[in-house]
């Protein structure tokens, strides 16, 4: 019988939708808070467009809701234009309830920031960075994103042939120098330190430590797993000779290397071809050589 990928695709994003859903507008709401209670009040610039609106802010006086709304509707509809609807579709929602929940909880955020009134400016730090790691984390555990620095990213990634981690990375070191020359070398400082704590806790979050996962599956439905690997994650695989121990029957072992961010989704889409199928996850934190996607992190 032959297994349609198209609808066990299909399967798994509809898989405890409404969930997702719900966690993702609770998560996103947690990192609009965050932006009005400790990252605008203090101009702490982590970079993204969230970042740039804190620099835009302080040249221009343009509201930093207002920019935020203004760049999401011009980067959806490059999004749509560049990457195509199955992209768009991952950043639509994020990139619509971000600017109205920083809008929203404005209000909220006024009305709390006299109790939050610490002698230590490092508590306000940790305070930030532990609400945005893990706002963040969750937002990508649903399979969605808010949008913005993402989508440049990836237009970046799909036409420069830059990977997503080298391409995130020099575009939020842009935007976090501008943030040192409008608010100098302590807000620097302080935002770095925010940034670290945002960036442990969403790899945290998502499986681990490591920027991907180094996956061993042994299978009866080598080819078409093989086929997901190339044609869906678009990376290599390998296949092992191998000998069952205890029965002695010859197949073959998968290995491939899979970021993430693509964890969740391979690890289901594995075990609905095959759900009799064992696999080995190891942490990976090098790869040299070999057939790769230029998205992944270590590239």
């Amino acid at each position: 019988m032959k297994i349609n990928l198209k609808k066990i695709k299909q399967q798994i994003m509809k898989k405890s939708f409404y969930l997702r859903i719900s966690l993702l507008v609770f998560s996103i709401a947690l990192l609009a808070l965050n932006y009005n209670l400790f990252l605008t009040p203090n101009n702490y610039v982590i970079g993204g467009t969230s970042g740039l609106a804190i620099v835009v802010e302080k040249i221009t006086g343009l509201n930093t809701s207002i920019f935020i709304s203004i760049m999401s509707l011009l980067l959806i509809l490059l999004s749509f234009i560049f990457l195509g609807k199955k992209d768009t579709f991952k950043s639509l929602v994020g990139s619509i309830l971000y600017p109205l929940l920083i809008t929203l909880t404005a209000p909220l955020a006024k009305f709390i920031l006299p109790y939050l009134e610490f002698d230590n400016p490092l508590l306000i730090v940790l305070l930030a960075g532990l609400f945005c790691g893990l706002s963040n984390g969750l937002i990508y555990k649903t399979g969605f994103n808010t949008g913005g620095s993402d989508i440049i990213m990836k237009i970046i990634n799909k036409f420069g042939k830059i990977p997503e981690g080298k391409a995130i990375f020099s575009m939020n070191l842009v935007i976090i120098l501008l943030g040192l020359i409008s608010f100098g070398i302590n807000k620097f400082i302080y935002s770095l330190i925010i940034l670290f704590i945002n960036t442990t806790l969403i790899d945290r979050i998502l499986i681990g430590i490591s920027n991907s996962k180094l996956f061993f599956v042994y299978t009866k439905e080598n080819e078409l797993i093989k086929e997901f690997i190339i044609k869906e994650l678009k990376t290599g695989v390998t296949l092992l000779n191998a000998t069952g121990g205890f029965t002695e029957e010859k197949n073959h072992v998968l290995m491939c290397v899979v970021g993430n961010r693509d964890y969740y989704y391979f690890k289901e889409m594995v075990l609905k071809i095959d759900p009799h199928a064992f696999f080995i996850i190891n942490d990976c934190y090098e790869v040299a050589g070999g057939v790769k996607r230029h998205n992944l992190p270590f590239e």
